[in-house]
């Protein structure tokens, strides 16, 4: 992730070894981890998650389910009927990924009002 420098400070890298970089900041992003806990309730299918992910367009849910897969947190299992029924289910280190991200987001919801109030105060002292 990083390494010290001689004055013990961090230095983090710009390269694929940076789980911060790697890792972090996918699921970091817009919608990522409002996809992840609609998940956590149980498999869904692809116009659910739409209509239950408020603002989230076609296009950019099928890119972030893409990429949720493709790091191995969400698998999509595609079931052979007319018309084709697609579901979207966490995987194990997607499970592990939304229990470790659960603090975050406590603390956000706990914390919110103070973190808007300060942005106000900010705001209306260097606007």
């Amino acid at each position: 992730m990083s390494t010290k420098t001689k004055n013990g400070k961090r230095v983090f890298l710009q390269n694929e070894d940076c789980p911060i970089r790697n890792v972090v900041s996918q699921v970091g992003d817009k919608w990522s981890m409002l996809i992840l806990f609609s998940l956590v309730e149980g498999p869904d299918r692809f116009n659910s998650l739409k209509t239950r992910i408020e603002g989230i367009s076609q296009r950019m849910l099928t890119q972030t389910l893409r990429d949720l897969e493709r790091d191995g947190y969400v698998n999509r299992t595609v079931y052979p009927e007319v018309p084709v029924k697609v579901e979207y289910k966490l995987t194990s280190l997607g499970e592990g990924l939304a229990k470790s991200l659960w603090k975050l987001v406590s603390w956000a919801n706990a914390h919110h009002d103070e973190i808007r109030n300060a942005r106000r105060e900010y705001d209306r002292d260097n606007g």
